[in-house]
């Protein structure tokens, strides 16, 4: 059995205790292992060290009790902002409609701070990526991942025109279109874009 998975999640840990040193009253993080397991949050991002300090936020957020989502968790509001903003988030545009405030993005000064933090989240990251994305005939992947049923496979975010996403098995997907109760248009999965 690979280690990738617990070298992930001992720098899963590490990276959110380097966050509790600045930020003292953020709850432990409870397991590591579910923050691996749910590579998407509702809101669509991927695992990464941003995504680490929104979750932060929804943390310092549940220890003073406030509310900072509605809608079953989905719309982010201004006291969801005003705690992203004590931790080095910001959100630069008008609020989503279906997600509100969820979009947060690290400033430059969080960026330095948390610099070296960052690089050993990514390279855990990419490794844990490359391991768990290799498809050989080695791979057991379960009959209902094999026969493309949505109880198994990896879930991808789909979107449609309004913005809204829904996270699905791409063999599901491509089955037959799955319709946005609101737009009316299809949900479609986003093409990469290439970074560099």
């Amino acid at each position: 059995m690979s280690t990738t998975p617990f070298v992930l999640a001992a720098e899963l840990a590490a990276a959110w205790a380097d966050i509790q040193r600045h930020h003292p009253e953020l709850p432990n993080l409870a397991s590591p292992e579910s923050l691996i397991g749910e590579s998407s949050s509702a809101c669509g991002t991927e695992l990464s060290f941003e995504r680490l300090l929104h979750e932060a936020v929804h943390g310092i957020a549940a220890a003073r009790g406030v509310r900072d989502t509605s809608r079953a968790g989905r719309y982010h509001n201004r006291r969801f902002l005003a705690i992203a903003a004590e931790l080095g988030l910001e959100h630069s545009e008008q609020p989503h409609p279906s997600s509100g405030f969820s979009l947060v993005v690290m400033t430059p000064a969080t960026k330095r701070r948390y610099r070296s933090t960052m690089e050993r989240l990514r390279k855990a990251l990419g490794t844990h990526s490359k391991v768990t994305t290799a498809d050989t005939a080695k791979s057991f992947r379960g009959p209902a991942a094999r026969h493309g049923s949505s109880g198994g496979g990896v879930r991808v975010k789909a979107v449609c025109g309004c913005g809204r996403n829904v996270r699905v098995v791409p063999s599901v997907l491509a089955q037959a279109p799955i319709m946005c109760g609101a737009c009316g248009q299809a949900f479609r999965i986003p093409e990469a874009v290439p970074v560099g």
